[in-house]
């Protein structure tokens, strides 16, 4: 599986098969660049405009938006679990999804714009993940300290930063990615993470992923 992000929240995970997932595309009032891309499955965690862009992507048969089970092939599924978008049981913004996504044998979790810390039978749903997208710029999610407990309590063995403050939305009132990566005392910068079940433990356990609409 190699897995890229894009531009805030919005991944592409492309699987040995052939199939591309993407999550939460944006629209161009994000501030990171648009292009079309190419998926067969688009993930929308909520309703919000920098997450629901489903008109940048083409091609697509399959767009998940609800909690649930939903199978994209016999070795793929994706478990939608639904949480909050605060940490005042959704009544500031309401709901979000956090998705499972099992392929290659592998768990790799985006937790959307999760809002709070996850309660057991969110964590049980979910956890525990090899590979985990995690919001960590506060503000509208949860903030790097919260973030790392999350992981923590998810049992990530590789985690990868989303949702912060870059120089395509600097003016947005989150953190930048060093408010998370400097509670770690190790942290890699690199372009796209290419990983196996089997080369996990070779994988680093904090991996900053380039945005390749910034490029």
């Amino acid at each position: 599986m190699i897995i890229s992000c894009i531009g805030h929240a919005k991944f592409l995970l492309e699987l040995e098969n052939g199939m591309r997932i993407v999550t939460d595309p944006y629209d161009d009032t994000c501030g990171y660049p648009v292009a079309p891309m190419q998926a067969d499955t688009v993930l929308v965690s909520h309703g919000h405009h920098d997450h629901n862009a489903v008109e940048t992507i083409t091609g697509y048969t399959q767009v998940i938006d609800a909690p649930g089970v939903h199978t994209l092939a016999p070795d793929v599924k994706v478990t939608a679990v639904q949480a909050d978008h605060d940490d005042a049981q959704g009544s500031r913004r309401g709901k979000t999804l956090m998705f499972l996504i099992e392929a290659e044998g592998l768990r790799v979790a985006h937790l959307g714009d999760l809002g709070h810390v996850p309660v057991k039978a969110q964590l049980d749903a979910i956890a525990p993940v090899d590979v985990l997208m995690i919001p960590v710029g506060g503000h509208f999610t949860i903030d790097a300290p919260t973030a790392r407990t999350v992981a923590g309590l998810m049992q990530a063995r590789v985690i990868l930063p989303m949702h912060y403050r870059t120089t395509a939305n600097a003016s947005w009132p989150i953190a930048p990615v060093e408010s998370f990566t400097g509670l770690y005392g190790k942290s890699e910068t690199v372009d796209a993470l290419r990983v196996t079940s089997s080369d996990l433990a070779c994988q680093p356990t904090l991996a900053v992923l380039r945005p390749q609409s910034l490029k």
